[in-house]
């Protein structure tokens, strides 16, 4: 019993860390004005000071949707970082995008309820404070917006498939017509202004940037692109002139803008608001596909290979990690060669 006594103290000690590769609620992490939940995934190789990724669901969406519908907690058992995936109060599953509170620093809303699930993820694993960056989707990419201009001191970086400018959606209701379809215009200056405004007084680094948007976007149109370019070229002091433009990257017909080394801007032509979430550029651009310390090089869980590494799809067919169904699905339903139409949910098929 002597012996064995230092142990339990040790498991009891540790009883609140969530550990185990399965996605897990946390019911405490912080002020919470909004109702907002947390659930966390931590792969069984957890990376020493381990990097943080926010994976934000979109409209009508959850946190499991998001988590079972992407890759990210793939990458996560390769890598060995962690993924908080939060989880909407709204009834429709969307992001208070629009609040007075939740477009300001530590003001509130559904955004002090993200930061602070971040700031609980930091002490509760020593995770490294330097590596903490956001994706999303949809309205969960209209919120990697207001991150980036609320909390530019804890994002290092952030991604966003088919989202609108920081402030687009300003006013007080969930929903903005006029800005979800693409009647919003301002300068560069103009928006810039509207995201400093969202942590006054803050001059430390900005989050590096990844912008995707389909060109027939009709949630979202697609004139929210050119306003968010606009904006954040103007926060991160660059050129609206790109500095490298790559065509078919990552896919056939979309098209990768770059302004400088901290914001890509991809355009897909042709593609509605169901844009494919492509998580391997992402956590590519993020720098997140290294093992961690304390991660062993070789292991069992699944590699999953990045897309700038896959087969590029011949006409007609889809490249390995595209949609390849769903409902509402439009595009090309045949992979390439060697890949598999694999079902994730009801709205999202992928080439895997």
């Amino acid at each position: 019993m002597t012996r064995l006594f230092p142990l339990l103290t040790a498991f009891l000690a540790s009883a609140s860390t969530v550990l185990g590769a399965a996605l897990t609620k946390v019911s405490s992490f912080g002020t919470n004005p909004t109702g907002a939940e947390m659930y966390i995934y931590v792969p069984d190789q957890l990376a020493s000071n381990p990097p943080i990724l926010v994976a934000i669901h979109y409209c009508t969406g959850t946190a499991n949707a998001y988590y079972t519908g992407t890759q990210f907690k793939s990458y996560a058992d390769q890598y060995g970082f962690i993924v908080v995936y939060p989880d909407a109060p709204d009834s429709g599953g969307c992001w208070d995008v629009h609040s007075t509170g939740t477009l300001t620093h530590n003001g509130g809303g559904d955004s002090l309820a993200i930061a602070n699930m971040v700031r609980y993820t930091i002490s509760t694993y020593a995770a490294d404070t330097s590596r903490v960056f956001a994706v999303g989707t949809s309205s969960g990419a209209m919120m990697i917006n207001v991150l980036a201009g609320a909390y530019p001191d804890i994002f290092a970086g952030v991604a966003g498939f088919a989202g609108v400018p920081f402030g687009c959606f300003a006013g007080d209701s969930m929903w903005n017509s006029a800005c979800a379809n693409g009647q919003v215009s301002k300068t560069g200056a103009e928006w810039g202004d509207i995201a400093r405004a969202g942590y006054p007084g803050y001059t430390g680094k900005r989050p590096k940037m990844q912008l995707w948007h389909g060109t027939n976007d009709a949630t979202l149109s697609y004139n929210n692109f050119g306003e968010m370019v606009k904006q954040w070229t103007n926060v991160l002091g660059v050129s609206t002139t790109p500095t490298a433009t790559l065509t078919n990257s990552p896919l056939s017909g979309w098209t990768r803008n770059s302004y400088g080394p901290n914001l890509q801007a991809i355009s897909a032509q042709g593609v509605t608001h169901d844009i494919q979430v492509q998580a391997g550029d992402v956590i590519s651009y993020f720098g997140l596909n290294t093992v961690g310390t304390g991660v062993p090089s070789t292991s069992s869980t699944p590699v999953v290979t990045s897309p700038a590494s896959t087969t590029t799809a011949a006409a007609g067919t889809v490249a390995k990690w595209g949609q390849c169904a769903g409902n509402g699905w439009t595009g090309g339903t045949v992979c390439v060669s060697g890949t598999t139409c694999i079902k994730l949910n009801d709205w999202y098929s992928q080439c895997q």
